[in-house]
């Protein structure tokens, strides 16, 4: 595996792989949800190129940028031994050199859910992804569905700059009791990771009653009850939406997600199910 630094070296490396070509984004601390990804994208091209990169533009103030676990020589191993072929590691001043000026905005399914809760949030993973993908020039890109605004975010992205990548979602892995796996979860206690187990299973109890014919808002209330009862300090949405728009649905319509964003001692998770 090819491990580069800077984008003058990525120009090289990526002028030496020949034939289709995958690309997995991440921010390191890979665990088996990326690895899950690289497998996909073994399949769907000839080589797969990885990306570690801790992109600071999408860290609000007060969030955990400084904190975010950091891995490089465990990250490289684990990338090498799941056959990828190119690993980028640029620096922050390589993505963002001097009098950098340039900001990719999104909008319509960037401003609700994620997009409140964290602004500016999405601009800087709309500006990332768009560097990313223009410097690496993939022909296909894999993306969790776990942080599921973010891949529709992607998605209008690539259509509206007309960027030549395919985007292909990945289910979410999860932990044998159904937590979803996250970089973030290495925050959480002991006592707090048994009762982050509320976040997966409040949603699926807010799927089955809306299959089993319950009204949205009821679901959806005894939902945001049971994360309360299971720990969790604050809840900054839970909502059923419109799969391809991320807008609200107060009732079953189409393709729908269920989404959820709350804090459990000072970790805050996401998880989403298909409804």
């Amino acid at each position: 595996m090819q491990i580069v630094r800077n984008s003058e070296e990525l120009a090289r490396a990526r002028a030496s792989l020949t034939g289709q070509l995958a690309l997995v984004p991440t921010m390191g601390a890979l665990h088996a949800g990326h690895m899950a990804l690289v497998s996909e994208a073994r399949k769907r091209a000839d080589k797969v190129a990885a990306s570690i990169f801790v992109n600071p533009a999408q860290f609000g103030e007060g969030e955990d940028f400084g904190c975010y676990p950091r891995r490089e020589n465990e990250d490289a191993r684990m990338l090498e031994e799941a056959g990828c072929d190119l690993l980028w590691m640029p620096t922050v001043r390589d993505v963002y050199p001097e009098g950098f000026a340039t900001k990719v905005s999104v909008t319509g399914v960037s401003e609700r859910w994620e997009g409140e809760a964290r602004p500016g949030h999405f601009d800087g993973v709309a500006t990332v992804v768009a560097k990313l993908l223009l410097s690496v020039r993939p022909h296909v890109a894999l993306f969790g569905e776990k942080d599921f605004q973010q891949l529709a975010v992607i998605r209008r992205l690539v259509a509206d700059l007309n960027i030549g990548a395919r985007i292909v979602g990945v289910p979410t892995v999860r932990e044998p009791d159904g937590l979803a796996l996250s970089s973030r979860n290495a925050y959480l206690s002991t006592e707090e990771r048994q009762e982050a187990l509320a976040l997966p299973r409040a949603l699926e109890a807010a799927r089955d009653a809306i299959r089993g014919g319950t009204p949205v808002f009821e679901a959806l209330h005894n939902a945001r009850a049971l994360l309360r009862d299971g720990g969790f300090s604050r809840i900054d949405y839970l909502a059923l939406v419109d799969a391809a728009t991320l807008e609200p649905l107060d009732r079953p319509e189409g393709e729908m997600r269920l989404i959820a964003a709350a804090v459990i001692g000072t970790t805050r998770l996401i998880d989403n199910l298909s409804a």
